[in-house]
């Protein structure tokens, strides 16, 4: 690179790290690093040419089309054109053609890097207080996603097998490891919503290799199996889960640790998926704790929950500990919520696999840095992240972007001042602290009564021709 594009790639990259907060001297500002950009452009081997859409400009207008309301091209285009006429710098074309040329011309692994990188950079950085009990804890689970309904999409992603042909949309199934202490997204899977080897735990055991011995995985009771409570204590990594209905917990047995409280031995069961040799390396027994928790608040569904966990100590980790830290395992849904719902990644807009899974990569990129504000904004007021409210945040950042951009030119003491206003907007918009709220499932505003689609597209049109009704 030379040493005309390595300044234009320095003014990009401070650039981009100004529109989310990565410069001066506020905490976090290593999240989005120059390095962390550099290492993505040069694992995934991108060449940098000097043109309208290099790398970091097509990253930036990507990341500006996922966090609008309006999820179009045009409307990333339209941004990116005003922000060069107000820059003093040439107009580029409204048509869209340039930009789509460019997002596919970008590897897949950059957004994943940049990505995940970003997200394991500020869990890192969390602060001592954010912890539980000095631990880091980490939550998993699964959901869905759906996009166009294109040839390309359908043969990596099929639909529902309980769908005609042609009635349904591309389902692609996605997990992810979430941060309690930050609620940062430290890494994902995607693959087909059905099909062996395509299930929930199936993508766990393709991630859990990120997590660290004293690290704590908070999970429900579809992860709360032989094999992955054993090879996580293995890896010196203690689960909390609850108990799954196939088993039954009897506190008569074990060894007492309090009241509805014990230690028991599962034996080691037969695990179709390792060959025997496998399995013979693995301990014939595996010592869990059940704790039995009572929720007596009226509403609510579950009356008594039985968890279990491989923290045994039950000084250090009293049966109350482990009852509100398995009540924290809600959080993974409201997480999952901002990201498909507040951020609209439910339904994606690409029309071929690679670039669905690099807008579920940018989705994700965005979620993290939304998250470091927040978590900017928090360690500045001393209050906890998880208590910021993840759209209000999203707001204020979507329209402090404009002026931070435009007012560029005015110095970072001017630039740190819209910061400091951005970060105070952010904390006073709190989540309530409503931890006996429920509410009853039900839909108030009734749907339009419009009938479903029975039969492919084309033939319904088809037979409108001809006056069938």
């Amino acid at each position: 690179m030379g040493n005309f594009n390595q300044d234009r790639f320095q003014q990009q990259v401070s650039f981009l790290r100004r529109q989310f907060l990565q410069d001066g001297d506020l905490p976090f500002t290593d999240v989005l690093s120059e390095q962390i950009v550099s290492q993505a452009l040069t694992a995934s081997k991108v060449v940098w040419n000097d043109s309208i859409y290099p790398p970091l400009v097509t990253l930036w207008v990507f990341l500006s089309q996922v966090l609008s309301a309006d999820h179009s091209c045009r409307a990333a285009v339209a941004r990116l054109l005003t922000h060069r006429l107000s820059q003093g710098q040439s107009e580029c074309s409204p048509e869209t053609g340039a930009y789509c040329q460019a997002r596919k011309r970008l590897p897949e692994e950059f957004f994943s890097d940049v990505a995940q990188e970003t997200g394991q950079a500020l869990d890192h950085s969390a602060q001592s207080d954010w912890l539980w009990k000095n631990r880091r804890v980490y939550l998993f689970d699964g959901s869905t996603v759906t996009m166009p309904d294109t040839p390309e999409n359908q043969n990596a992603y099929p639909q529902h097998d309980s769908q005609k042909p042609g009635l349904g949309f591309p389902l692609a199934r996605i997990a992810a490891i979430f941060s309690l202490s930050c609620g940062a997204i430290i890494d994902l899977g995607i693959c087909r919503y059905a099909g062996k080897g395509r299930g929930e735990l199936s993508v766990f055991r393709a991630l859990w290799h990120f997590f660290r011995p004293g690290d704590v995985v908070l999970t429900d009771r579809l992860y709360c199996t032989w094999r992955e409570l054993c090879t996580l204590k293995q890896r010196g990594v203690d689960s909390v889960s609850g108990l799954q209905a196939m088993r039954k917990a009897d506190f008569r047995k074990g060894k007492r640790l309090g009241k509805e409280d014990h230690l028991v031995q599962w034996p080691r069961p037969q695990i179709r998926s390792l060959s025997w040799q496998a399995q013979k390396l693995l301990p014939e027994f595996l010592t869990v704790r059940e704790c039995r928790i009572h929720i007596k608040q009226a509403g609510f569904r579950s009356k008594t929950i039985v968890v279990v966990t491989t923290l045994l100590d039950a000084k250090e980790f009293t049966k109350e500990d482990i009852g509100e830290l398995y009540r924290a395992r809600w959080n993974v849904e409201l997480d999952l919520r901002s990201v498909k719902q507040t951020l609209q990644m439910d339904v994606l807009r690409c029309k071929t696999p690679e670039l669905v899974r690099k807008e579920i990569w940018t989705h994700v990129l965005a979620y993290n840095l939304i998250r470091t504000i927040m978590a900017q904004a928090a360690s500045k007021h001393g209050i906890q992240p998880r208590t910021v409210s993840f759209k209000g945040a999203l707001q204020f950042l979507e329209e402090f972007q404009r002026l931070i951009d435009y007012q560029a030119c005015r110095g970072g003491a001017h630039r740190m001042v819209l910061y400091q206003q951005l970060l105070d907007c952010v904390a006073s918009h709190r989540v309530a602290d409503r931890p006996d709220r429920f509410e009853p499932r039900l839909l108030k505003r009734r749907p339009k009564h419009f009938a479903f689609l029975r039969k492919p597209r084309h033939v319904i049109k088809s037979e409108m021709v001809k006056g069938v009704r």
